[in-house]
């Protein structure tokens, strides 16, 4: 164990498979302890019948080549490109997404669209410093009517708190395309772009949940425990000497890797951590999302990967048609649609049982007329747990504060986005896992 470091990954999400996957990779050991029946975390593909849909409105974004041609070299054929743009629906009219000049002038109006391209260009010349929130941000990049209209209700729906407490990270660089300079070429000079579109990504033929399914596959032959929640973590206030596993198994532990909440990794801690780090955990929060998928006969419903819905008349926040990423997603001649749902545990939503929610979101289809109720034969719904950390203004503070002690463990590395308290995407968690095992294997040789 000395000359070669052995790994415990808590959590089977991509983030930790991705650990065992470069661990095995540099020839290092490592057992992944998930407490599910199967590995993937929230990004699965599920199977009902001849339909597969995901955990989720998932893609793999070619923003990392490297990563990208690690996943194509896994999947090989199975992973093809897709161009295929996301919209918003607005006002019972559909609109591409991210947001162009072009697209704005048709729908707002000649009138509407003036105003607001005015807002534009007064918000970036007098932009001054950094945002310190997202609606900050929203205004200077957008101006208030393109805000108000697209980007404030949506961002309340899915993070469950007012723009004005959200980080502006929250917007990553989804928002960036309608800036002053496309502003300009495009609605003055005339020259189109679609640089800022988000049509063009990777998909596998059945599903994203084959990426999961093939980095687990790669991760050595008894590499992954399923059924296996850790319910303590016991250490000596420098080091983590143990884990415990259901709550009845000890095992000593070399390097610890979590992909566990942030929260969870605190608090089961053994002995606990000081009162004033437990504070800091409960000023933290993570966003549960509840699923539901339609089964629609007929062959298609949107031309769209991904619709965004920013209307509060709405209760979901997204629609997804799966067979528009893979034709494998839906038998011959028939479609699915999958919503998303984001809300707290104590909201209405999460308690809901799961065919109250599907009939909810059957009536919304059969009312913005994407297809009748009798061409609905039926539908179901899942819960995906802390499916994303709310990146509030305060999380900054709080999070720096729960690394600055988590830190004195000299074998504990964190990893993935509920590990991290970060909002990131496939290629991001598998870099995340590319850099912990390089630092376990670096400080291993400089020991």
């Amino acid at each position: 164990m000395a000359d070669r470091p052995h790994i415990s990954v808590l959590g089977g999400g991509p983030a930790g498979l991705a650990v065992g996957y470069y661990a095995n990779k540099a020839g290092l050991d490592a057992t992944i302890f998930e407490s599910g029946k199967r590995v993937g975390g929230n990004c699965t593909t599920r199977r009902v019948g001849e339909y597969r849909y995901d955990s989720g409105a998932h893609r793999l974004h070619d923003r990392d080549p490297e990563i990208t041609r690690e996943i194509q070299r896994l999947l090989g054929d199975e992973l093809t490109v897709i161009d295929v743009p996301s919209q918003i629906y607005d006002a019972g009219r559909l609109i591409r997404f991210p947001l162009s000049s072009t697209q704005l002038l048709g729908h707002l109006g000649p009138v509407e669209f003036t105003k607001a391209g005015f807002e534009v260009v007064c918000a970036r010349l007098s932009c001054r410093g950094t945002p310190e929130t997202f609606r900050d941000f929203a205004l200077a990049t957008y101006g208030r009517t393109i805000a108000e209209r697209f980007l404030f209700n949506y961002s309340e729906k899915l993070w469950g708190a007012h723009p004005a407490e959200l980080s502006p990270n929250i917007a990553g660089n989804r928002l960036s395309g309608l800036d002053l300079r496309t502003f300009i070429a495009e609605s003055i000079l005339k020259r189109g772009s679609t640089s800022h579109m988000e049509g063009r990504f990777y998909y596998p033929r059945l599903g994203i949940g084959v990426i999961a399914d093939a980095l687990a596959g790669a991760c050595g032959d008894g590499a992954i425990r399923t059924g296996s929640r850790i319910t303590r973590l016991e250490h000596d206030g420098g080091r983590i000497r143990a884990v415990e596993i259901n709550g009845d198994e000890r095992l000593k532990v070399d390097q610890v890797v979590s992909s566990l909440p942030l929260t969870i990794t605190l608090r089961i801690l053994d002995p606990a951590p000081p009162a004033e780090v437990l504070a800091l955990a409960d000023s933290i929060r993570y966003r549960q999302v509840r699923l539901v998928v339609l089964f629609i006969d007929r062959p298609s419903v949107t031309g769209a990967a991904t619709v965004y819905f920013p209307s509060s008349d709405f209760e979901f926040t997204r629609l997804s048609e799966p067979r528009n990423r893979s034709a494998d997603m839906a038998p011959a001649g028939k479609t699915s649609l999958l919503a998303e749902l984001p809300c707290h545990r104590e909201d209405d939503v999460w308690q809901a049982d799961d065919q109250s929610l599907v009939e909810i979101v059957r009536s919304r289809v059969a009312e913005i007329g994407w297809a009748r109720r009798d061409e609905i034969s039926g539908g179901v719904a899942d819960r995906l747990p802390n499916a994303y950390p709310v990146l509030d203004i305060r999380c900054d503070r709080a999070v720096a504060g729960i690394n600055h002690y988590l830190g004195r463990f000299e074998n504990l590395r964190l990893t993935g986005r509920s590990g991290r308290f970060v909002y990131g995407w496939i290629h991001n968690m598998m870099r995340f896992g590319l850099e912990t095992v390089a630092d376990i294997a670096g400080a291993r040789r400089g020991a």
